[in-house]
């Protein structure tokens, strides 16, 4: 098995933590940069840590110079969808202009491998039963449209310098490795199965569910949900996949099955043995009534097998880190 040194750039987030956790498991080298402004010190604990800018390009310097890296694993980002709605050139320079520096440096020490996390959002609000890798992107946000540009960009890089990339479209990343002190920690928490838990801890106040009244078997929105440490074995997979086959490519990861706001509800009360509190509000503008992703490519491709099939396992493993949970 091949070893690689790895730059995880936010490496102190929710999935950059749970990549580095998976690349120090593997036995690989690995090197978190990250300037902290969401993700958490106390997420780093394989590897050595830089703080560092992607706006800042002395700050990128001093984290190229002296150190060696086999490909850099992207995961740094703006991706709150109200806040870029609200501030998009926040949103575009942190993550258009952050990322063009960052493959300015990549250019600068000859660094020819990417692996780029992007989103469903990429999609806006596609009809398809299973959203595959062909279906027409149509971001209706500036924080889809920001990680739309990144992949154009990628595409650009290695037709003009030979800069190898994979781009991993998530769709709903979820659960936690507890056993590692690793979980979904976000100051201002979006996500539904982290807002259902904490509504059933009494943490926060009842689940507002945004629309009962879409066309779906209960009425609200339909998701799938994938096991944040899948997506970290689809990130290693990637880089395999670079290495036998240099180019640009894209893939879909999700778990083919849909979810309803309601199941998410009912799974959650079963996991922590009570109800959860909820009230049904308007809907948000923009949601989609069901985001299903198709990851046949994927698995095709990339051999990517999910490990956490059921979605009480992946509910339970979030549980057990929002009971404990340390930052």
């Amino acid at each position: 098995m091949q070893m690689w040194s790895v730059l995880v750039c936010g490496g102190a987030g929710y999935i950059g933590s749970h990549m580095s956790q998976w690349l120090a498991e593997q036995g690989h080298a690995v090197t978190v940069l990250d300037n902290l402004s969401t993700g958490h010190r106390q997420a780093v604990k394989w590897g050595e840590f830089i703080q560092a800018d992607l706006l800042d390009e002395s700050s990128l310097v001093r984290a190229f110079s002296g150190r060696r890296f086999d490909a850099v694993m992207h995961f740094a980002a703006n991706s709150l969808v109200a806040s870029s709605v609200a501030d998009p050139f926040s949103t575009y320079r942190n993550n258009v202009a952050g990322t063009l520096n960052l493959l300015a440096q990549l250019r600068r020490w000859d660094i020819g491998k990417m692996v780029f996390s992007s989103t469903a959002a990429v999609f806006g609000q596609s009809s398809a039963s299973l959203v595959d890798e062909q279906q027409p992107m149509q971001p209706i946000n500036p924080y889809g449209a920001s990680k739309l540009m990144v992949e154009r960009m990628l595409a650009d890089a290695w037709e003009a310098y030979g800069l190898s990339s994979v781009v991993l479209r998530y769709f709903n990343a979820a659960g936690a490795l507890p056993e590692h002190g690793i979980g979904e920690a976000h100051a201002c928490e979006t996500h539904l199965i982290p807002n259902v838990l904490r509504a059933a801890a009494g943490q926060a106040p009842p689940l507002k569910v945004f629309g009962a009244d879409y066309p779906t078997p209960d009425g609200t929105c339909v998701r799938d949900y994938v096991h944040v440490q899948d997506l970290a074995r689809a990130h290693a997979l990637a880089m395999n996949l670079m290495e036998r086959s240099p180019g640009t490519h894209d893939f879909n990861l999700g778990s083919e099955r849909g979810y309803s706001v309601m199941d998410i509800v009912e799974a959650a009360a079963q996991v922590v043995g009570q109800a959860v509190p909820f009230e049904v509000v308007g809907r948000r503008p923009g949601d989609p009534p069901r985001l299903v992703a198709s990851s046949a490519k994927a698995q095709r491709e990339l051999g990517w097998v999910r490990g956490w099939q059921d979605l009480a396992g992946i509910i339970d493993s979030a549980w057990r880190w929002h009971r404990e949970q340390p930052f």
